[in-house]
């Protein structure tokens, strides 16, 4: 998580997101950085509009886990929640899907 938020607050500065000023952030907060990470961050975020991206993310609905219930029939209700293929598909295309492999 360190990684992205040295990243968000070098965006928030102004400052251009690249690998030597996430390791300055991370090394001034006494972090040991882990130099594939921020490779892979920096990958992960080339073309991507933080801005857009933060705006999406935070209009996002939060989704809210439903109460267990008994029986087959209560499967049919959580199905029906899942993404969409055009949803997913948006994901995917918004760059921020390889993000996930960072914390993996």
């Amino acid at each position: 998580m360190e990684y992205i938020y040295a990243a968000l607050l070098l965006h928030k500065a102004g400052k251009a997101v690249k690998e030597e000023n996430i390791k300055a952030v991370l090394t001034a907060a006494g972090i040991a950085v882990d130099e594939s990470r921020v490779k892979a961050l920096v990958a992960a975020l080339e073309g991507i509009n933080i801005d857009e991206a933060l705006s999406k993310a935070a209009a996002a609905p939060v989704a809210v886990a439903a109460p267990a219930a008994a029986g087959p029939a209560a499967a049919a209700p959580a199905a029906a929640e899942a993404p969409s293929a055009e949803e997913k598909k948006d994901e995917e295309e918004s760059g921020m899907a390889g993000l996930g492999a960072l914390f993996g």
